[in-house]
């Protein structure tokens, strides 16, 4: 398995784990108070701080283990997949995205369009990794 496939497998994990903390923190305060909280910094810190120490550790363990895989220019098929997989997902970040905006003009509420569009960015990175890793798999 190439390097960059790796990584893409790696981040998936750390992207899901994260964005299930942040759901899980929003979904528990959701209950416990009956309609969408609002935006929290201190919950936005601590989702960033998990992603950029886990991606720090993680991507150094991976380099450790092939320094010259992971210092190789990308080639024309993984720069494709790449390409790819970044388009993709955007379409994966406009849908619930638009869907939120088409609900808040009869909701009003803007806390559930935030966490609606933190969800769609998200839902998008960790689907960009996911394109990724299916289109290294069948070639490009």
């Amino acid at each position: 398995m190439a390097f960059r496939e790796k990584f893409a497998w790696f981040m998936v994990a750390l992207l899901t784990a994260a964005a299930g903390f942040y759901a899980f923190e929003v979904g528990a305060h959701w209950l416990a108070v009956g309609e969408a909280p609002p935006p929290s910094i201190k919950l936005a810190w601590v989702y960033v701080g998990i992603v950029v120490i886990g991606v720090i550790v993680g991507a150094s363990t991976l380099v450790v283990g092939n320094p010259e895989e992971a210092d190789a220019p990308a080639d024309e098929r993984e720069r494709r997949a790449i390409d790819k997989a970044g388009n993709w997902s955007g379409y994966v970040l406009a849908f619930p995205a638009i869907a939120g905006v088409l609900h808040y003009w009869s909701s009003m509420d803007g806390n559930l369009l935030f966490h609606t569009v933190v969800g769609a960015l998200l839902a998008c990175q960790i689907a960009e990794y996911a394109f990724r890793i299916w289109l290294f798999r069948r070639g490009g």
